[in-house]
Parts: C-alpha cells; sequence; structure tokens
C-alpha cells in the first residue's frame, strides 16, 4: 500500500497511484478553525484572526489544528507558506517584507496597492529581502508532523512578484510594452530570489513547489501566448530546470482560463497545472488534450459549490471529476483554488469522502 507522498509524486510524474490523492494549495485561518472543529476541541483552537494578530501560542494551536485535521483526513498531502513578517499599518493595511504595502478586505484578505519600484530607477537601489530560517517554520513543522506525506511550498512566481513590486498587476502589463527593459529587469531579480527560496524549501524536505499568481481570469489569459514566452516562459523554465536539478517537482497555480498559455507553461517544465477552474475550464476537454505532458489538479469548485452547494451536491461532483480526470492517473484532486472563509466545513469534508468512495484505481469508473 502506498503513502501520501508516494501517491502524490507518482501522479505528478503523470501515473497512476493506488486511489486519487488528496491536498489542497492551502487552508485559511477560519478555514482551518472550523475544519479542526470536527477533530479538536474548541479551547485548543485560537479565535478567527490573521496569522499575524495572532499571539505566539495561537499561532502554534491554529497550527496543530491543521495538523489534526490532515492527519485525521487522512489526506495525501499539505502545503507550507512562507512565515516572512507582515506589519499592520493601519486597520486596513499591511505591509510585507518586500515594502509592498496590501489593503485588507472585510475578509481580511490582501490586495497590493503599492510597491517600492514605481520607476526604472528605483531597480538600482532596491535589493530583494534574502529569505531567512525563520520563514519556512511552517515547512519545518509539517515535514516533521509528516514524513510520509508529501508536502508543498508555496511560494510566489517571476509575474506575481514583478507586479507586486510594482504595486499593480496593470502597470507590468504595461511595461511590456511601454518599457520592456525594466519588465526584463525585474524578471531577472525576482527569478534569481525563487532559486533562494527553492534552494531552501528543498533543503527543509518540501516535496513540491505550487508556484503562485495568476495568470488568466474567466475570459483568457491576461497577457497573449507571445508576450508570455518573451516576459515570463523563459523564467519559467529557469525555475523549473532548479526544481528539476534536486530532483523535486513544480505545479503551477493560475485560476482563470489558462488553456492558451498551456503549451508555453508544459514548454517551461511544470510537472502540473493547478486548479483547472470549472467555471472557464472543462477538466475533461483539458485532460484529453494535455494529460499525457502534465499531471492536472483540482477543479471542485470553490467559487460557488463548497460555498453554497450541499454535501450531496459536492459528493456528486466530486464523482464527475474523478470519472472525467482521473482514469490513467495524472490527477491529483483539490478544491479550485483553496479552502477559503467562504467555503463550509460540511462541505469540504463531503469532498473528502467522495474522494474515498470513488477515487480508487483501477475501476474508480465504475464505483
Amino acid at each position: 500500500m502506498m503513502n501520501g507522498r508516494e501517491r502524490i509524486l507518482i501522479a505528478l510524474k503523470r501515473e497512476q497511484p493506488d486511489i486519487v490523492p488528496l491536498w489542497e494549495q492551502g487552508f485559511n485561518e477560519s478555514s482551518i478553525i472550523g475544519i479542526a472543529r470536527h477533530f479538536v476541541d474548541g479551547d485548543d483552537l485560537p479565535e478567527p484572526k490573521l496569522v499575524m494578530d495572532m499571539t505566539e501560542e495561537e499561532r502554534f494551536k491554529l497550527l496543530g489544528g491543521l495538523i489534526t485535521f490532515v492527519r485525521e483526513l487522512d489526506l495525501e498531502g499539505v502545503t507550507a507558506t512562507s512565515l516572512a513578517p507582515r506589519e499592520r499599518l493601519d486597520r486596513d493595511h499591511i505591509r510585507d517584507a518586500l515594502s509592498v504595502v496590501y489593503h485588507l478586505s472585510q475578509f481580511g484578505e490582501p490586495y497590493p496597492v503599492d510597491g517600492p519600484i514605481r520607476e526604472a530607477a528605483d531597480l538600482k537601489a532596491f535589493r530583494m529581502r534574502l529569505p531567512e530560517e525563520a520563514d519556512f517554520l511552517m515547512l519545518d513543522v509539517l515535514r516533521s508532523a509528516f514524513p510520509e506525506k508529501a508536502v508543498a511550498y508555496h511560494m510566489p512566481g517571476t509575474f506575481k512578484l514583478s507586479w507586486l513590486l510594482r504595486g499593480a498587476m496593470e502597470k507590468l502589463l504595461m511595461d511590456y510594452i511601454l518599457n520592456p527593459d525594466l519588465a526584463h529587469n525585474l524578471a531577472r531579480m525576482v527569478t534569481d530570489h525563487c532559486f533562494k527560496l527553492i534552494e531552501m524549501a528543498f533543503d527543509k524536505g518540501a516535496d513540491f513547489i505550487i508556484l503562485e499568481g495568476d495568470l488568466a481570469h474567466n475570459p483568457s489569459s491576461l497577457m497573449s501566448p507571445a508576450h508570455y514566452n518573451e516576459f515570463i516562459g523563459p523564467y519559467h523554465k529557469e525555475i523549473c530546470e532548479c526544481v528539476h536539478r534536486v530532483d523535486g517537482k513544480i505545479v503551477k497555480h493560475s485560476d482563470g482560463r489558462l488553456t492558451p498559455l498551456l503549451p508555453g507553461l508544459i514548454e517551461a517544465g511544470f510537472d502540473g497545472i493547478h486548479p483547472i477552474q470549472p467555471q472557464c475550464m472543462d477538466i475533461g476537454e483539458i485532460k484529453r488534450e494535455f494529460g499525457n505532458q502534465v499531471c492536472l489538479l483540482g477543479n471542485i469548485d470553490c467559487s460557488f459549490l463548497l460555498v453554497f452547494g450541499t454535501p450531496d451536491e459536492v459528493r456528486e461532483s466530486v464523482r464527475e471529476t474523478i470519472a472525467r480526470a482521473a482514469p490513467g492517473g495524472g490527477y491529483i484532486l483539490s478544491s479550485s483554488n483553496s479552502i477559503h472563509p467562504g467555503c463550509q466545513p460540511e462541505n469540504y469534508l463531503a469532498m473528502v469522502e467522495a474522494a474515498r468512495k470513488y477515487g480508487t484505481y483501477p475501476n474508480l469508473t465504475e464505483n
């Protein structure tokens, strides 16, 4: 019988494990607490709030809740995020370790509103903050807690880091037309920074990288394939090569209709594509066209189904998705982004239950 780590790594090789693996890109604070309450006494969990507003004791309670339900649900993998410091500027704004300023939504979700590279001249004096040991504490703890599960390290890539430093995505997209030298210089700097993160993550036991940063929205990709191939693809290829040199795997995350960019992403060397958003991508069609070239992850709708649906509707969606995406291997089941504050804990539990019921090879479509 395979363990979780083996199942996920086999799927990322586009091969068939014994069951369809379960993994999530992330759970936020309130979703961890909501799911963990099914397995942990309420006194052992913190009150819902942003991690940066928690005491050290509350943070360890939160991490303990995550570890408990990952273990109880026997998920195949878990994701570690960076704990690089963030500081609160006021009630509605925070600043990260790269001096990017974010506005907080009513749900505590940050959106960048200002960055340190306002013009080309700013790049000369700017230095990326070097990663520190403390940034990887979550990875250290999860690797120690789950030696037989796959541990992913979640990190931004070339596009996301570049536009964060510019303070807005539209500024970087305009640079592709008006200031291509700045776009390339930014890409070079942040890609070199990614190499350092990757080296430290794998030294600490990560099994694969989940590279965040949306490249698309529901209508289509955010840039043309030509612009992707010029300003992002070559740097993605370097990042993938860096991961593969240490025998790791790497998955590209992007919401939206990513189809126009999939050939370029596959050429760059990504082992998996996440999350095949159901509002704008048909996972059966993607499986038929690209399933022999890249592992597929995700597709269980977290925009509406896991938020407003019933557990029975969730179970049926999982059954249908597995039947379309999993035959032959190369599929890892997860939500269509993450388990965010709006997702109902009971719906996530129904998703896990259905995955176990319908996700057994080799006759999974007959369940």
